[in-house]
């Protein structure tokens, strides 16, 4: 190397350190330690409205989904999919009986949402409802393009949540 190149080398600006990966910022094929179990993020939905992301999160053949909200704070909800079907989305009830829980509705909303990986539906217009029951448990649906999925979980403190490895 000569005298001239070393010389430059000692004024160039050092490149500026990669940003951290955050549990917001997180996609496709990071790793996240949710309540102490290891998972893959295999996809991510995003409700820009809302600034709410849904992240499809897989531990071997178990797949979860988290919910991200940013509000005032970060808020965090860990979700199963369950088997059920509705007939309508213009007839989703506001009180939903399943097995010993009794779930009444939260909040309802609707907006556009981008997808990226295995999410179980593409980016498009998606209706949400979202409810709890008296013991705290959560049940969401989701809607697009005539088909539901529904989801029943639980709420998971800020602490429990981490971001491993990202890619």
């Amino acid at each position: 190397m000569s005298l001239m190149k070393r010389f430059s080398n000692l004024f160039k600006k050092a490149e500026p350190p990669l940003p951290e990966k955050s549990i917001l910022t997180v996609g496709p094929g990071d790793v996240v330690d949710v309540s102490l179990v290891t998972y893959q993020v295999t996809g991510k939905t995003q409700h820009f409205q809302r600034n709410t992301s849904f992240l499809t999160l897989q531990d071997g053949n178990d797949i979860k989904y988290l919910k991200v909200e940013e509000r005032e704070r970060t808020y965090f909800e860990l979700y199963t999919p369950i088997d059920g079907r509705l007939e309508s989305a213009d007839e989703v009830p506001a009180i939903i009986e399943l097995e010993d829980a009794v779930y009444h509705l939260e909040e309802q909303f609707s907006g556009r949402t981008s997808a990226v990986g295995k999410t179980p539906f593409p980016g498009g217009e998606q209706y949400v409802w979202e409810y709890q029951s008296d013991n705290r448990r959560l049940l969401r649906i989701e809607w697009q393009d005539g088909r539901f999925m529904l989801y029943e979980g639980e709420s998971v403190i800020p602490a429990d949540v981490q971001v491993l490895r990202g890619t």
